[in-house]
């Protein structure tokens, strides 16, 4: 018989224990807070920000930008480089253009 009670309180004490804390509340309340910032976070590490330091703005760099960024050499007949390695003053030309140019003007249909 003691071998009985001792399993049972060792199956309510595991019990007690796999109930979630009152402090634990918070923590689910503000979840969807953390999934709103988990999905910036994961959307920030698809694509990259630039500066454009004549125009005091910063862009983001993903399919619509790489997109405008082929356009871009298209039009100078110039071979695709990446863009993180083009020098500052090419960077800068780009983005030059991309401020005069609004994304129907090179996108194609």
């Amino acid at each position: 018989m003691r071998i009985i009670g001792r399993c049972l309180s060792v199956v309510v004490f595991v019990s007690c224990l796999s109930l979630p804390m009152p402090g634990s509340f918070w923590a689910v309340s503000a979840a969807p807070t953390q999934d709103r910032d988990r999905d910036r976070e994961h959307d920030r590490d698809k694509s990259h920000r630039y500066r454009d330091r004549e125009h005091k703005d910063y862009h983001y760099w993903n399919d619509q930008e790489q997109c405008a960024y082929r356009h871009w050499l298209e039009e100078r007949r110039e071979t695709y480089r990446d863009f993180a390695k083009l020098e500052r003053k090419r960077q800068q030309e780009y983005w030059k253009w991309r401020h005069d140019h609004p994304n129907e003007s090179w996108k194609r249909r």
